[in-house]
């Protein structure tokens, strides 16, 4: 039972999502275009409250733009009374494979909705993500692999931005073959890429960093007590543009030996 408040619709929206679900038709929305959104998905164990609330407190830090923050989670056990919290929908998926249903009308909302992976550390203003090339339906990171490959256009999944309800497309050809699709790429940023092919953006590269890869230097890494960590603490490159970031795999914020992310996280 969730303990968090619930994430209001309007009245109008309401009747109108439930006699969607009713009808089984395809949604229909009359929500504020211009609202903005910052979502954060929450599924499972593998992270706990606790990197929602942190989450929420970086946000509520680092953005003046006017938003609402809603974590949309299966169990909102743990998370603070003050964050708004909505429930998954009822699908056979897990983890990042919610994530294609965000590109869908069914969120009950219009306008434009940032989505933040929970393993991220804001650290600087973040109001740029929301102005950025304002005009694109979608804008997500240019995949760390840019390390490596000057011209690499894959997609990277944990911070993107986009206008509610524009890829319903998308989403209905994810949801029409969701099983096959699961079993064709290996997650749901590769079938982003595979299926967003025009009207989208890359972040500046220098605003979201893998913090592994980019800020640290993978060559530092190693196997610590059997888990993936860096060999000896250290100190980030920060760019002076950087504001996100990303810790991808292991280590996670919580159990990483630097101290840079136990200062910044929260």
């Amino acid at each position: 039972m969730q303990s968090t408040k619930q994430w209001t619709e309007s009245k109008a929206v309401r009747k109108a999502r439930k006699a969607r679900l009713k009808a089984q038709v395809e949604p229909s929305f009359s929500a504020d275009q211009k609202k903005n959104y910052v979502f954060v998905l929450k599924w499972g164990e593998k992270y706990s409250a606790e990197y929602v609330n942190k989450m929420h407190s970086m946000v509520s830090r680092n953005l003046t733009v006017d938003h609402e923050f809603v974590c949309f989670t299966e169990n909102s056990k743990g998370i603070d009374n003050h964050i708004t919290t909505s429930p998954l929908p009822n699908m056979a998926l897990s983890g990042w494979w919610y994530k294609p249903w965000f590109l869908s009308d069914e969120l009950g909302v219009r306008g434009t909705g940032l989505f933040l992976d929970l393993d991220l550390i804001v650290f600087k203003n973040i109001n740029s993500l929301f102005g950025y090339k304002s005009e694109s339906p979608f804008v997500i990171i240019r995949d760390f692999n840019r390390i490596n490959k000057t011209r690499w256009d894959r997609m990277n999944s944990s911070v993107f931005r986009f206008k509610i309800g524009h890829h319903q497309n998308i989403y209905e050809s994810f949801k029409n073959n969701m099983q096959a699709n699961v079993r064709r790429f290996q997650g749901d940023q590769d079938f982003m890429y595979a299926n967003i092919k025009k009207n989208y953006e890359f972040w500046p590269d220098e605003w979201i960093q893998s913090y592994k890869w980019e800020m640290r230097g993978r060559q530092h890494l190693g196997v610590i007590n059997g888990t993936r960590n860096f060999k000896e603490p250290g100190h980030p490159k920060i760019l002076n543009d950087t504001k996100i970031a990303v810790f991808h795999g292991q280590p996670n914020m919580h159990n990483c030996v630097d101290e840079w992310p136990k200062q910044n996280w929260g």
